[in-house]
């Protein structure tokens, strides 16, 4: 697909336009019809024009499409912050304020750490992925495509390996990685904050380890690090939980959130500690668009719908069909390139790999088209482009479900 008046820098994964959606299911501009394990890159967990956030949009539209909080303040921007605090599963008060995007609630996570420390350094970890702003290219632990070709990028940032079965490296190991930077690179009381992804997911759905998160957590309070946690794809009900941080068994002193807060609307938010959120002057936060009314109006019926019992009913159907599946293709030796099943709970991904155990790149590009022929979407992930992205709404029903897995396995089987 190719248009002379869109950036030739943009890449897209299907060469399809899309036309219309439903929960789980999408129809291009011909009239197919596909099932949709990519739902806008993890934007959708409650599913195309979900009933319940349609109608809030079009109450709230009908009101006041628009007004900058900056300037004035506005009901829906003061109730969903209000839901917010509450939704966060945090022992302290939490304040925040509502951004954009997940990129503009990192750079402004960025400001916050700086102002709330007077440090500057960032340490960051191999794999992550924060955002494309010029502040955020540096946080993310890959450099192609995001960091060729724009020079020097603020900082300064150090990156570590990140601990988690699937990348093999250890918490201890990771802890002497950390411990190395201390004694070479940089003083640790030069360090304002660390920034991690709990589960990666441009990286391939890559669970950090308890132990490493835990023993981080001592060692940031020891020298008043922050953490600064990203759940911008893995919260909201990703992995079958509000936040995929409570995994870990620690808190974060700053939660960056998007995706899917607002069921398809622009928007995102920073929350954490009150005293963080205020240490900046007056003026210092903010931005015209960040918190329109109809994107907040769609993130509180969002948050309407997302109760724990919801979640853990959506996530437990996800986990169980997605690991069982994926038991039964192992044991049946459906494909030589069907590598490990990465991530936790329902936030899952595939791996390919090839008989000596490299990442098999030509056969993900090769599943992505098959699939799509036989109506079914996929994303990939990976540093090598090698793993297949499961991002279904939670709200899948499951027969539709079955159906994209189905089709998935005969396109596994069909590999070469």
């Amino acid at each position: 697909m190719s248009h002379e008046y869109i950036s030739q820098s943009i890449s897209v994964v299907h060469p399809i336009t899309v036309s219309h959606g439903k929960n789980a299911e999408v129809w291009d501009s011909n009239g197919k019809r596909y099932i949709d394990f990519v739902a806008g890159i993890g934007v959708l967990n409650l599913g195309h024009c979900n009933p319940g956030i349609v109608a809030a949009i079009q109450d709230q539209a009908t009101r006041l499409t628009h007004y900058a909080f900056n300037a004035a303040g506005h009901q829906p921007y003061i109730d969903l912050m209000a839901r917010l605090t509450d939704f966060v599963p945090v022992s302290y008060p939490v304040s925040g304020m509502l951004t954009n995007s997940g990129a503009e609630a990192a750079e402004n996570a960025l400001k916050i750490a700086r102002g709330a420390t007077g440090k500057t350094a960032i340490i960051a970890f191999d794999g992550g992925f924060h955002g494309r702003t010029l502040a955020t290219l540096n946080l993310n632990g890959k450099v192609a495509p995001y960091k060729q070709r724009v020079g020097v990028l603020p900082g300064p940032v150090y990156h570590l390996p990140f601990p988690s079965v699937d990348t093999g490296v250890s918490s201890d190991q990771a802890l002497q990685a950390l411990q190395r930077l201390f004694s070479v690179e940089i003083d640790v009381n030069e360090v304002a904050a660390v920034i991690f992804e709990p589960v990666q997911g441009e990286a391939g759905f890559l669970a950090m380890e308890p132990a490493f998160a835990q023993a981080l957590r001592t060692l940031c309070d020891a020298h008043g690090i922050l953490i600064i946690i990203d759940e911008i794809q893995s919260g909201f009900g990703r992995t079958g939980q509000r936040f995929a941080f409570s995994r870990l068994g620690i808190e974060p002193d700053l939660l960056l959130l998007a995706k899917s807060i607002a069921g398809g609307m622009p928007l995102g938010a920073v929350v954490g500690r009150k005293a963080l959120l205020d240490c900046l002057p007056k003026g210092g936060l903010g931005g015209t668009y960040s918190g329109n009314p109809m994107a907040c109006a769609a993130a509180l019926a969002t948050l309407d719908t997302m109760t724990d019992s919801n979640l853990a009913d959506w996530g437990e159907l996800q986990e169980t069909t997605i690991e069982s599946r994926y038991q039964r293709w192992k044991a049946q030796q459906l494909s030589p390139y069907l590598g490990r099943l990465t991530g936790t709970g329902a936030m899952r991904g595939i791996e390919l790999i090839d008989a000596k155990g490299a990442p098999a790149s030509a056969q993900l590009t090769q599943l992505l088209a098959t699939a799509r022929d036989a109506g079914l979407l996929l994303m990939p992930s990976g540093k090598a482009r090698h793993i297949i992205r499961l991002l279904a709404p939670l709200t899948i029903e499951p027969e539709v479900l079955n159906e994209g897995l189905d089709i998935l396995e005969r396109c596994l089987a069909n590999l070469d």
